[in-house]
């Protein structure tokens, strides 16, 4: 592997590290829980080339400080990221006959200053999954002139060449734009325009209705149930139209609605991999002395973070994560872990109580004093305390959240 290789593949080891220890350690829970939902959201994937160098700052700079602002804000900030242009071949979209003139007049440069991609003209990818998975929905109310238009109005919106002092940055390259007239969604842009053809479409999918209740469906998700109650979906929604798109107070009217804390939706979503792991580490007060291992671990457990290749992003459903093999890894690492045999993480005492027996404290410190008479009586038969950890940190009441 070729040293630049091996630079970039160690920056995203110590990116997936940082992802973990932020989420055991943070005291800011919510914005991890959110972060790592809106990276879903907007899923890049850094195997696929130049990804890989950009996919640090894009969490760091398109993600991580909007996901409680406006969506607006963050629909912007993921368009012009590199790392979504090039994920989606967005950089390289140009319009009819653009190309043929870079070749003629510059000697097959793509632009001066700009990166040197080779373009086939509009490139519709990047349109076609802005409407389906980041704003509007799959049923959302779009046609495929819709994508054709949208695809057009986002030519040009590409990353600077080596050349430029801004290299590896969003550049807007008007010679690679289509400035003729487009209608998207019933909404006429105008001939003429440039990189304002982009925002404008941005404006109509982030305030367009079906966008609203996507977003607030996603969310809910994530925090009530796979299959979300319409009520609180509904009340999300108003409040995401009435605010323009506040996330903040979306994010309050589902966290505080009677459907999230009615009891069906006490541990009715099954942990992630992410979860999984992370929640194990806190709940046994594990000490992280040495992270990259725990990345080896999210691999084994079938989700490689931000290696996630198809953008869709993860599943946050149950079915994805529920079988027979997932749940065998799991227990291997809950066992590692009780065992204090897992390299880079150590774990001192996660049953200071001795006053009881062991399977009655573990119980209580790790399954919140709730489980089954079958978890109990599995759990009574441990025969060493690391025994009772491991089979509390992987029973089923504790495989969910």
């Amino acid at each position: 592997m070729p040293p630049e290789m091996k630079r970039a593949r160690q920056v995203l080891v110590e990116l997936s590290a940082q992802k973990i220890v932020r989420a055991v350690y943070s005291d800011r829970q919510l914005e991890e829980v959110l972060t790592d939902f809106w990276f879903n959201h907007f899923n890049v994937y850094a195997g696929k080339g130049m990804t890989r160098v950009f996919v640090t700052e894009y969490e760091r700079e398109a993600i991580r400080p909007h996901v409680l602002g406006r969506f607006r804000d963050l629909l912007g900030a993921t368009a012009k990221s590199p790392a979504m242009l090039f994920y989606l071949d967005n950089a390289r979209s140009s319009r009819a006959g653009a190309d043929m003139e870079r070749r003629r007049g510059r000697g097959g440069r793509a632009s001066r200053g700009g990166a040197r991609f080779a373009s086939a003209g509009i490139n519709e990818n990047y349109a076609r999954e802005l409407m389906e998975l980041h704003t509007l929905g799959v049923d959302g109310g779009y046609t495929q002139q819709d994508v054709v238009n949208v695809a057009r109005a986002f030519t040009g919106w590409t990353i600077a060449g080596s050349r430029k002092a801004d290299a590896g940055r969003f550049l807007f390259n008007p010679r690679m734009h289509d400035p003729g007239e487009k209608l998207v969604l019933g909404h006429r842009i105008n001939a003429g325009g440039g990189i304002e053809d982009g925002e404008q479409v941005l404006d109509i999918l982030a305030s367009h209705p079906s966008t609203a209740t996507f977003i607030c469906t996603a969310l809910a998700r994530r925090f009530v149930a796979d299959t979300p109650p319409a009520s609180v979906v509904d009340r999300a929604t108003a409040v995401f139209r009435r605010t323009g798109g506040d996330l903040r107070a979306v994010t309050r009217a589902i966290l505080t609605s009677p459907e999230f804390f009615a009891p069906g939706s006490y541990r009715a979503k099954v942990k992630t991999p992410f979860d999984f792991v992370v929640s194990a580490l806190r709940a046994t007060g594990a000490d992280i002395r040495q992270p990259v291992p725990l990345e080896r671990t999210m691999r084994e457990l079938g989700m490689p973070l931000y290696f996630c290749q198809p953008p869709t992003g993860y599943k946050d459903t149950a079915e994805a994560w529920v079988n027979t093999g997932a749940l065998i890894n799991r227990m291997n690492f809950a066992v590692a872990l009780a065992a204090n045999t897992f390299r880079g993480v150590v774990v001192s005492d996660p049953l200071p109580d001795r006053n009881r027996a062991d399977a009655e404290t573990a119980v209580d410190v790790f399954l919140n004093g709730e489980a089954s008479d079958a978890t109990r009586a599995t759990i009574q038969r441990a025969a060493t305390s690391a025994q009772v950890v491991a089979l509390a940190l992987g029973a089923p009441e504790f495989q969910r959240r």
